[in-house]
């Protein structure tokens, strides 16, 4: 799942000056789930809009922003979409990025695209991947240090963490602390003795 946050309304409305008539696009997947992005969440973005004097000529909740296959699908879901001067989406950014090659109009992105995350039951586990093209997670236990770590330490921790808490984000746990605990439950803290070479960037 991708992690997406709600920009500021007022940076959403400055991106935007000029601009009368605009159609805003959602995310029924990642976005919904985050609400960011979902049809509540679009509803409240076209009544502000409305406030705050911007003309909205409608607004579509695609299954995923990032699947639209062309613009004559959102044509034809909502033909008011071609009075819009600009379209504003409501997901992350490859959702932005679908819906800008297909529209022949300017594209605003409302979300900053934060990390790719996932869910566990209620929880929801921001940066649990850096989408690195090189992936040996089973090597930590299902923990990937480069997205976990702040520090992207591949050979155990800096030292300085506290009580089991990043000293960058006293807030976070420790990545090598979850890579511990997990070797540990499926025994094989043995693979904490491995050492792994830089991260080639070139590939």
């Amino acid at each position: 799942m991708i992690i997406s946050s709600s920009k500021p309304f007022d940076e959403v409305l400055a991106s935007l000056e000029g601009i009368d008539n605009i159609f805003v696009v959602g995310c029924n997947v990642c976005a919904a789930r985050l609400h960011v992005g979902g049809e509540p969440e679009v509803l409240a973005m076209c009544e502000k809009l409305k406030e705050a004097g911007k003309h909205v000529v409608g607004w579509v909740l695609p299954t995923a922003a990032c699947s639209i296959q062309s613009y004559a699908m959102l044509v034809e879901k909502k033909p008011d979409i071609r009075e819009a001067d600009a379209i504003l989406v409501m997901a992350c950014g490859s959702g932005t990025s679908v819906v800008s090659r297909l529209a022949g109009v300017p594209v605003y992105p409302s979300n900053n695209t934060d990390s790719l995350g996932g869910r566990s039951g209620e929880q929801v586990l921001p940066q649990l991947c850096e989408m690195c093209g090189a992936c040996n997670v089973q090597e930590f236990g299902g923990v990937c240090p480069k997205a976990s770590c702040p520090k992207g330490l591949l050979n155990g921790p800096c030292g300085g963490s506290m009580s089991g808490k990043c000293e960058v984000d006293s807030e976070k746990d420790c990545a090598w602390e979850l890579i511990y605990k997990q070797l540990e439950k499926t025994d094989r803290l043995e693979l904490l003795e491995k050492v792994f070479e830089p991260r080639k960037y070139s590939r």
